[in-house]
């Protein structure tokens, strides 16, 4: 059995492919996995990490006004389709998985057109023009979230999923995880990253935050500044005069399942796979949702989980260091506020998304 797999240009496509690929593994040893992309693309350095084969197409994305831009893309566009007849050929696929971005519309078009089973998955609550635009050929829709079902129009069979996560994000109990990290087990946590690279309005508000908030005795935060903040950040600190034990702060954090593990607050970005990451765990959340996102899709996450009572939105534009302090004490000092928000959160979380989302694609090979 052939599977490909295509979803590229940001980790938000590439990871959720790589955890179904995973599934589809560990339900069919056999399988022949490989994925396409661009050679412009995240997954040309993530890919091969995790040991899959990788194909390359031509393509890119369209700006939405007329322009030479548009006719390059135009062109690529017909460079790609004409790249994936030629992989789908080569490969004869007895399926076709996309996860989103404009990489993955080639690859399932043309494998649709073949008559090949094809399915897409759809991580957020305002979908991907490819993905919207590839629901009206390929037999199944995967949501990540419900409030993205009306967006799709198309002939495809849509089905609420959740999104697919790490299996390693359920691997550490809370217990576990304050040992390694070390940590007060009788303190709260709040856990505080804006994504791989970081947040430069997050860490803005969290200096005066944790300013605040360095040496209570009922509150300690581990906060992820992303490496290109960090030296700047620990000068501004220092600046400052410096924070007490209970504020931990760090460039990166290389397991985020552990950190997820002790977390009885968190500040995140609004992607979709680090929300699903944070519902599975049971974790409530403060959701800044990145402004510049395509078609404002973070908020629409984040408003989504806020309107099942598992988070609380503060958007950017009014984001500031006295907003944050305020949002973080309220929730430590309201415990039953705290505990119906994880409650909430647990309610949202899909743990086993990916086993779904890999079973219900396989079965398309046998209708």
């Amino acid at each position: 059995m052939k599977v490909i797999l295509s979803g590229g240009g940001t980790g938000g496509h590439i990871y959720p492919a790589l955890t179904i690929a995973d599934q589809i593994k560990k339900l069919h040893p056999e399988a022949e996995i490989c994925f396409v992309g661009t050679k412009q693309g995240l997954e040309k350095d993530i890919i091969p990490r995790y040991g899959y084969p990788l194909k390359f197409i031509e393509v890119a994305g369209f700006k939405r006004s007329l322009s030479l831009d548009t006719l390059r893309s135009g062109v690529k566009l017909l460079s790609g389709l004409w790249d994936a007849y030629r992989i789908i050929g080569k490969e004869e696929p007895d399926l076709v998985i996309g996860t989103g971005g404009y990489v993955c519309g080639p690859i399932v078009f043309m494998a649709a057109l073949h008559g090949i089973p094809t399915c897409i998955q759809e991580q957020n609550a305002m979908p991907g023009v490819t993905n919207k635009i590839l629901s009206h050929y390929v037999k199944k829709v995967f949501l990540g979230y419900k409030e993205a079902k009306q967006f799709f129009k198309g002939k495809a069979e849509v089905q609420y999923t959740g999104n697919p996560i790490r299996s390693e994000i359920l691997e550490h109990t809370r217990a576990e995880a304050l040992q390694e990290l070390g940590l007060d087990p009788k303190k709260k946590t709040v856990l505080v990253s804006g994504g791989s690279r970081g947040a430069r309005s997050i860490n803005e508000a969290m200096l005066e935050a944790e300013i605040a908030l360095s040496g209570r005795h009922d509150v300690q935060v581990l906060h992820a500044t992303g490496d290109v903040n960090y030296k700047k950040y620990m000068e501004e600190i220092k600046k400052r005069g410096g924070v007490e034990d209970n504020i931990i702060i760090k460039p990166y954090l290389h397991n985020m399942p552990v950190a997820l593990a002790v977390a009885d607050l968190a500040v995140f970005r609004a992607g979709a796979i680090g929300l699903a990451e944070l519902m599975a765990k049971g974790v409530p959340s403060v959701l800044v949702p990145y402004p510049y996102a395509t078609a404002n899709h973070q908020e629409f996450n984040a408003r989504a989980v806020e309107s099942s009572g598992a988070a609380k939105v503060i958007l950017d534009k009014e984001l500031t260091g006295e907003v944050i302090l305020e949002a973080i004490e309220h929730f430590i000092l309201h415990e039953s506020e705290l505990q119906k928000m994880q409650t909430a959160a647990q309610a949202l979380g899909r743990p086993q998304a990916a086993e779904v989302i890999a079973r219900e694609a396989l079965a398309l090979i046998k209708k």
